[in-house]
């Protein structure tokens, strides 16, 4: 509905002064992006967006992605006045243990879609979560009918990630995003024009946008450009709108304090803060206030929406009627739920690439698990992915039936995209790439580990072993950095995320299986590009859950226990051999997860690798892979250096990932 201007300017002054008194309180934040964007959320959140106020996790609500983490304030304000936060909570802003912390942290009770902060990524959850939505309405219908917005600021822009998510939300032409640029030409050390020139309406005009370009301060043109968004068919939607940085700011003197970068990352303090909510017609002495005006424009909404809620569950309900299979589906889908698979029928073929088991296994998940979406970044065919792919097809503009997510060469755009599919629900994503790749992606990672997004990252060429490609694409100390965020709690006290690198092929399929019931973390799948030998038969790779387990065929009281993960394994199994007609006892020890292993009982982790026991590691990557497990007493053969081009066997021989040398290390720690 339409409301007069006069009170639309009167609510976003609201938002302005809340913002600006949250900021002075902590002594801490930026208020002038706060704003300046006010107007643009008080429109859309009073007369746009589509969400259940008495129930905040409704399937078919629009969703709002921002990206300028750092605007919280203007975020935590217009949802106080929507009722999701009280004056008190907003006057706690970044203290201890307060729902409003520097940056929007992911609370969808509360209204807040997304954790944000490094700029770029939250946009790019959006262009995720249009996908989903768009491959959930292709399967279930206009129950999926639903708006994604997201908001981004000069600085996103900027962000190379911004690249990546501009050309796929295009090349796809997902009608069903609309992005508001918030254009206030000030960045926090220097005014835009110091660092760009470029025409960002063209730039997204090539990518196959629709562009409207608006007075962002200014409600009606705010109204009509969305309006015009909602309608646009077979393209998203940026509307540009030039802000003022730090509206409605005063200085001390009185004079204007817009426009300046000051406002952009500090307090206004002193004379300018009391000026500035004099200003915007605020209570100096008490500026957490909603002015009666405002609150009534905003129970006006919650009553609209309670209206168009029950038109869409009635809807709903007819449809459920209509389609009680597909009705159950959904309920399914977003109850984050693990789907049944039967594991145990999975046949693998013996001796192969942990990649190529891979492949076997998204065979099956293609069939089986009708929400999972699939994503790699221009190596399908090589991560092998395309297990996956070969039961399905990509999508493409217009067609969202299959189930698979071409992202061209753009690791990180993929990883958020992926992120933003678990955000918005009901569907399981995971997505491949090179794993030494990963370093590109690290900083979305690290977000859906602080999210906790069960998104399955599958990374293979794990090591060395990828041999003639050279040092450029050998992963060495990849490995120990994916490796701290299992050692990483998240704010739940958990493992911020699952780490898996198995050791032959029927490991592989029980390091799937973890992955899928993972639905907490994140799950990092570690993959061989090379052949690997089965371990001995008899093994019960069940025990993979435990994290780390006997190999079969290991002696009873050992002299030294060998510990790796991934192709090592078997090279010490190999080593084994050559060492035990030297009389030598052993235990073989598989740790696809350390971190799952440390979370095993204490009787559990001293029947594996008992305190005080000779270790013996073996790994691929740095030595502090397995620092945590060998101990200060043990040894371990890592590689210290960066690789070499030459075929993997070459490199066994050259860097010492051999049985000889196995058999050489070992018997250099008994004498």
């Amino acid at each position: 509905m339409k409301n007069n201007k006069e009170l639309m300017n009167r609510a976003a002054d609201n938002i302005r002064i809340l913002a600006a008194a949250m900021v002075e309180k902590a002594k801490s934040g930026h208020p002038g992006g706060a704003m300046g964007g006010a107007d643009f959320v008080n429109v859309l959140f009073s007369e746009f967006l589509v969400y259940d106020p008495e129930n905040p996790r409704w399937e078919g609500r629009d969703r709002f992605f921002l990206d300028p983490g750092h605007m919280s304030p203007m975020l935590y304000s217009v949802l106080a006045l929507s009722g999701k936060f009280t004056m008190d909570e907003l006057a706690q802003f970044r203290q201890w243990g307060s729902p409003t912390p520097g940056h929007p942290e992911v609370d969808i009770m509360r209204g807040i879609e997304n954790t944000s902060g490094p700029l770029g990524q939250g946009h790019t959850f959006a262009v995720g979560a249009a996908i989903a939505a768009k491959f959930l309405k292709a399967r279930l219908g206009d129950v999926m009918n639903q708006t994604i917005y997201a908001y981004i600021s000069d600085g996103g822009v900027q962000e190379e990630i911004s690249q990546g998510a501009g050309r796929l939300a295009g090349h796809l032409g997902l009608d069903n995003l609309i992005m508001f640029y918030d254009s206030n030409d000030i960045q926090l050390s220097t005014e835009c024009e110091a660092v760009t020139d470029e025409d960002v309406a063209k730039k997204y005009e090539a990518w196959g946008w629709k562009v409207i370009t608006i007075n962002g301060n200014d409600a009606d043109q705010i109204r009509e450009a969305l309006t015009e968004a909602k309608a646009v068919t077979g393209q998203p939607t940026l509307i540009i709108g030039k802000t003022i940085m730090g509206k409605g700011a005063l200085k001390a003197d009185n004079t204007s304090y817009e426009r300046n970068c000051a406002t952009h990352g500090a307090p206004l303090g002193g004379e300018a803060y009391i000026n500035t909510i004099k200003h915007l017609g605020g209570d100096v002495e008490n500026p957490f206030q909603v002015f009666p005006e405002v609150a009534e424009l905003y129970a006006k909404r919650r009553e609209e929406l309670k209206a168009i809620v029950a038109e869409r569950y009635a809807a709903k309900a007819e449809w459920a009627k209509a389609h009680p299979d597909l009705a159950a589906k959904m309920e399914f889908w977003f109850s984050n739920q693990t789907p049944k698979i039967n594991w145990e029928a999975i046949e693998q073929k013996a001796g192969g690439a942990t990649r190529a088991a891979s492949a076997t296994v998204l065979g099956v998940l293609a069939t089986h698990v009708e929400n999972m979406i699939v994503s790699s970044a221009d190596l399908s065919n090589s991560d092998k992915t395309d297990g996956f792919l070969k039961k399905t097809h990509a999508f493409t503009k217009g067609d969202f039936s299959g189930a698979f997510l071409q992202a061209g060469v753009s690791e990180l755009t993929m990883a958020c995209c992926c992120i933003g599919m678990a955000l918005h629900g009901g569907v399981i994503a995971a997505c491949g790439t090179f794993f030494v790749f990963s370093d590109y992606m690290k900083p979305a990672v690290r977000m859906a580990a602080l999210m906790e997004m069960p998104v399955k990252f599958i990374w293979t060429h794990d090591a060395f072993r990828v041999g003639e490609d050279g040092p450029t694409h050998e992963p060495v100390e990849q490995e120990a950095q994916i490796r701290l965020m299992e050692k990483l709690k998240n704010h739940k006290g958990h493992n911020s995320m699952l780490v898996l690198r198995p050791a032959d092929v029927e490991e592989t399929t029980q390091a799937w299986k973890l992955a899928m019931e993972n639905t907490s973390t994140p799950t990092a799948l570690i993959f061989s590009r090379q052949n690997i030998a089965n371990l001995p038969e008899g093994t019960d790779y069940t025990q993979a859950a435990k994290g780390a387990y006997i190999v079969a065929g290991s002696d009873e009281n050992p002299d030294v226990i060998m510990v790796a993960s991934g192709s090592e394994v078997s090279t010490l199994v190999a080593g084994a051999e050559l060492l035990r007609k030297d009389g030598v006892k052993l235990r073989i020890v598989s740790v696809p997860s350390e971190g799952l292993f440390r979370s095993q009982s204490k009787e559990y982790q001293e029947s594996i690798i008992p305190t005080g026991a000779k270790v013996f590691g073996l790994t691929a990557g740095l030595p502090v892979n397995l620092q945590g497990l060998v101990g200060a007493n043990g040894k371990i053969w890592g590689l210290e250096s960066f690789g070499f081009s030459a075929p993997y066997k070459v490199l066994d021989e050259k860097l010492g990932f051999t049985a000889e040398n196995v058999y050489n290390q070992v018997k250099a720690m008994l004498e």
